[in-house]
């Protein structure tokens, strides 16, 4: 009897991997379908990177199981607590493709043997109590420097420096 039941197991494990992989096969309307299938609701207007990880999440999450109960609750106490979580904060559906970063966002960055932190507000970005129009308007103040902002806090890549260590 054990032995039929582990080989069940493994099928359906199987099972899940073949779901995930075909996730990636999958066009944006396939996507979209599927989360209707697995969340019983309309898609959210994301990009398809995001519902594939989510979906990938949520075949997982049906198999092996989610989150206990007393995980879940501790998890929304830790957030309520943080004056920064995006919990409780409306993400608008027409958002400019710039504003990909949302509200309550952290950036850490190490430079010179200091920390420094900012968080994305709804107006700009916040370091050391003031707003900012931009992530580089702040790494130009930590600086003293032009940076992009986005390469400085690690949120894009410099595939500059990429293409220079290939071309020598």
């Amino acid at each position: 009897m054990d032995d039929l039941k582990q080989r069940e197991n493994e099928r359906s494990r199987i099972s899940v991997l073949r779901q995930l992989a075909a996730l990636e096969k999958m066009s944006s309307e396939q996507l979209r379908e599927k989360w209707f299938d697995l969340y019983g609701e309309k898609a959210p207007k994301y990009k398809k990177a995001f519902l594939m990880k989510r979906l990938a999440y949520r075949i997982q999450e049906l198999f092996y199981g989610g989150l206990s109960d007393p995980a879940k609750k501790c998890l929304k106490n830790i957030a309520t607590k943080d004056p920064v979580a995006t919990v409780n904060i409306q993400v608008p559906d027409a958002r400019k493709p710039q504003d990909s970063i949302l509200p309550g966002t952290r950036f850490v960055r190490l430079w010179h043997k200091r920390q420094y932190e900012v968080i994305a507000r709804e107006t700009g970005f916040e370091y050391e109590g003031r707003i900012y129009r931009s992530l580089s308007a702040v790494a130009r103040t930590i600086t003293g420097t032009q940076w992009n902002g986005k390469i400085f806090f690690g949120v894009k890549r410099d595939y500059r420096k990429k293409k220079e260590a290939t071309d020598a």
